[in-house]
């Protein structure tokens, strides 16, 4: 019975091609004939789907910046560097761009802030943010400068960003209840909350440098947060030192106009040089005393930059360089933004509930008013 099935299985194998190539042949005479009909036969190829708006501010503008950052304090307009180096640059090359106000919900796919969007497209890092936003804009702020001092620009960046800041962070890991005092910061308005302030401070005082920003371990992780204070306070004195040095009496770093540089050093100097005088702070009252050019560069960017200062601190406006809406435009805007939240099935701000209360309030009155005037016209 084995030979059988072994004889037999070479002619069953052929049977079975010979069926094979004929029902081939059947379907190659099809296609010849669908080929043969036209276009009208031809499968159509399927258009590419537009690519995911994968951003928050899904009705941006065209070629406007969105920047997402911390929110303003009563004494400068970011507690973070980062955030106001962007900023201050974004105001330097006349870009046109919009804060978001998203009360700190929000932070970049790299889990930072700063972090902007531009035509539906995310940018994070400052150092980033800068450098595709010049390329794409066309606007170097250090287009005139030589290579050299190029190189000695990018070398005192990296000094501010990887020795001086991590000086001022150790001081604010350590006592983060003179960060708040210093800023004057409201963290209900920051937050957008209506929790009280002092349950807020408390939480923030024990969050800030350890639970939740690991604040503390991240500073002796870098290396300052394993000295004495009064040894990081020389580290911090021999940056400002260098700086001054080399500021000398120019106007800015590299001459009459400033340059990334002067962005970089003003946003960071400005974090010691505005901590409220009532609130002691050795860096700042060395840079007081001795880097009087130094106290002169920030001012002068401040003013340059920043001509809405005050306006910022008193208001808290994270867009005061932006014209204002009449008010009937604004409560529309309001109103436009809360069906928007509605519609995704976001929860309501206080905000929101406040603008619901006076729709309500407005259609009262409508009526109390139809309802008078009704009166008036039965009574003539």
């Amino acid at each position: 019975m084995a030979t059988e099935v072994e004889n037999n299985a070479p002619a069953m194998e052929t049977k079975e091609i010979k069926e094979e190539i004929a029902a081939g042949d059947n379907k190659a005479e099809e296609a010849k004939q669908e080929i043969g009909a036209g276009d009208a036969a031809t499968p159509k190829e399927k258009e590419p789907a537009p690519p995911k708006v994968v951003v928050h501010k899904t009705n941006y503008e065209k070629d406007v910046v969105y920047l997402y950052q911390f929110s303003r304090t009563p004494l400068l307009p970011s507690l973070s560097p980062y955030c106001l180096k962007v900023e201050t640059w974004l105001r330097l090359a006349g870009i046109k761009y919009e804060n978001v106000d998203h009360k700190l919900k929000y932070r970049s796919k790299k889990g930072q802030l700063p972090f902007v969007e531009l035509n539906g497209e995310e940018i994070a890092d400052s150092v980033i943010i800068i450098k595709e936003l010049a390329a794409r804009f066309n606007h170097d702020l250090d287009i005139a400068l030589t290579a050299e001092q190029r190189n000695v620009a990018h070398a005192m960046i990296s000094m501010i960003d990887n020795h001086l800041a991590w000086v001022v962070m150790w001081w604010r890991t350590k006592y983060p209840d003179q960060v708040l005092k210093g800023y004057k910061v409201n963290l209900q308005h920051a937050l957008g909350t209506r929790i009280p302030n002092g349950i807020l401070n408390f939480c923030f005082k024990f969050a800030f440098g350890r639970k939740w920003f690991q604040g503390s371990k991240k500073v002796k992780a870098q290396g300052i947060g394993v000295h004495s204070p009064e040894e990081i306070n020389t580290f911090g004195q021999s940056d400002l030192k260098v700086l001054s040095d080399m500021l000398a009496d120019k106007p800015f770093f590299f001459g009459d106009e400033p340059t990334t540089l002067d962005v970089v050093v003003f946003a960071h100097l400005a974090q010691i040089y505005f901590i409220d005088k009532e609130v002691t702070y050795p860096l700042r009252d060395y840079m007081t005393e001795s880097c009087a050019n130094l106290v002169g560069l920030v001012n002068r960017m401040k003013d340059r930059c920043f001509p809405d200062w005050d306006e910022i601190c008193t208001n808290l406006d994270l867009n005061s360089h932006l014209p204002k809406p009449e008010p009937e435009q604004q409560k529309d805007n309001k109103e436009a933004a809360k069906d928007e939240k509605e519609a995704e099935g976001k929860e309501l701000e206080p905000d929101d509930k406040d603008i619901e209360k006076e729709k309500a309030d407005d259609k009262e009155k409508a009526k109390e008013k139809e309802v008078e005037e009704n009166k008036e016209k039965e009574t003539k």
